[in-house]
């Protein structure tokens, strides 16, 4: 539900837009604008501390392996995108390696291919034939050894005669049979043993490929993640060992400050509370953080305790960040006793170099026949819950712009669009 202030504000706002529709000129174009009611609620006065930008990752790449560099691929200051190649070693022995170990696996496909395929219909004729003329040659034997036998009986021939027809009918029979058991094993195709021994003479040699792919990959160094080069430790030409650096790479998509703050202050801060901070290369931009963590240790020279303030980086039009690590930033910490200030959403801020100033829309009176903006200069204090605490001639209550401010001068006739409602909760 809206609140009574909330309800106030967006009904002089209506009565606005309905005066200046009515009264306004047929030729008079005023700028169309959003606003908002300025609050007042108690805060924390901000305390301003110092602190440096850091990455929110950072790391040195180096090799897995020994070789000679035979690509140095950036340059410092690159950018790089996570997986993209650093550098690479020389992988000539490997390379062989790989096309016999590539080789080896064909074989052992196609020979695994064989099997799954069976005999071919020409292999099964063949058998067949040899077959049919064993069986041939082994009735004949033993018509021969028949005839022999009957003429033993009658004492025609040496009975030594019949002991060598008996052995090669012996003989034909045996090979019928080797022969006939060759036709049935070509008919039936390979045993399912030999099916998977095949597989895994396959399997056996992916893995042997796959182990020199791997040492190959371990022989191009890639970027860990998206961000920049900082550092080069190497060229083209040089020996680098393994775990020899070979870039720094730095991540600024979002970026971390490092503020020392008093234990005084340090036992005030609490996760996730808004922050504002300030560059001195940047006057013109804004920028809010939260505090990510509040390291429960002193340092032993100074007994200030470490905040880390996490905030997202801006790039600028030629894709570089706008936040560099090392720079130094000013956080304002809302760490001070709770007073009673009037807060605006940091969209009513304009920032013009080193002025702040907010535009505040004054009514349609009988001299001016629409809404009118005046600027109010302000100078800014602590962030809390998406409102920002401002100091200047100006009070709860007051309407100020929120949308379309960037392009109003002081003394505009504007026109009320929307009426925006501020956030009146009390943060924790």
């Amino acid at each position: 539900m809206l609140s009574t202030q909330s309800r106030a504000c967006f009904a002089l706002a209506m009565m606005w837009c309905l005066v200046a529709a009515c009264a306004r000129p047929l030729n008079a174009q005023p700028g169309s604008v959003e606003v908002t009611s300025v609050v007042e609620r108690e805060v924390n006065v901000g305390h301003r501390v110092v602190g440096s930008v850091m990455p929110i990752q950072s790391s040195t790449v180096g090799t897995a392996v020994d070789g000679r560099v035979m690509e140095f691929l950036v340059d410092l200051g690159d950018a790089v995108r996570k997986g993209d190649p650093l550098a690479k070693l020389r992988t000539g022995t490997l390379d062989i390696e790989l096309r016999a170990a590539q080789a080896e696996l064909t074989l052992r496909k196609e020979e695994l291919q064989e099997l799954k395929n069976g005999s071919r219909p020409e292999e099964i004729s063949e058998a067949r034939a040899r077959m049919l003329a064993a069986q041939a040659i082994r009735q004949n034997a033993l018509s021969n050894l028949t005839r022999l036998e009957q003429l033993v009986k009658r004492q025609a021939i040496n009975p030594t005669e019949l002991d060598d027809a008996r052995a090669r009918s012996e003989s034909t029979s045996q090979s019928l049979l080797a022969l006939q058991a060759a036709l049935s094993r070509i008919e039936s195709g390979p045993r399912a043993e030999q099916i998977a021994q095949a597989e895994a003479r396959v399997a056996l040699q992916e893995a042997q490929k796959d182990l020199i792919d791997d040492r190959i990959l371990k022989y191009t160094i890639y970027s860990p993640f998206d961000g920049f080069v900082t550092a080069e430790h190497t060229e083209v030409g040089e020996w680098v060992s393994n775990a020899d650096p070979v870039v720094d790479v730095i991540a600024l998509e979002q970026v971390e400050i490092l503020c020392n703050v008093p234990a005084e202050q340090a036992v005030r801060l609490q996760r996730g509370r808004d922050i504002r901070i300030e560059f001195q290369e940047l006057p013109g931009e804004f920028f809010t953080g939260r505090i990510d963590q509040v390291v429960p240790i002193a340092d032993s020279r100074t007994r200030t305790f470490p905040v880390i303030i996490r905030l997202q980086n801006r790039l600028k039009d030629d894709g570089r960040p706008l936040l560099l690590a090392g720079m130094l930033a000013r956080a304002v910490l809302p760490t001070g006793n709770r007073t009673a200030m009037p807060l605006v959403p940091k969209d009513a801020l304009v920032l013009n170099g080193s002025r702040r100033y907010v535009f505040i829309v004054d009514p349609a009176t009988a001299a001016n026949s629409s809404p009118k903006v005046r600027s109010v200069p302000v100078s800014l204090g602590v962030s809390d819950a998406g409102l920002i605490q401002v100091e200047g001639a100006l009070k709860a209550g007051d309407v100020v712009v929120v949308r379309g401010n960037e392009r109003l001068k002081p003394g505009q006739e504007v026109s009320v669009s929307a009426t925006a409602e501020s956030d009146t909760s009390v943060a924790d």
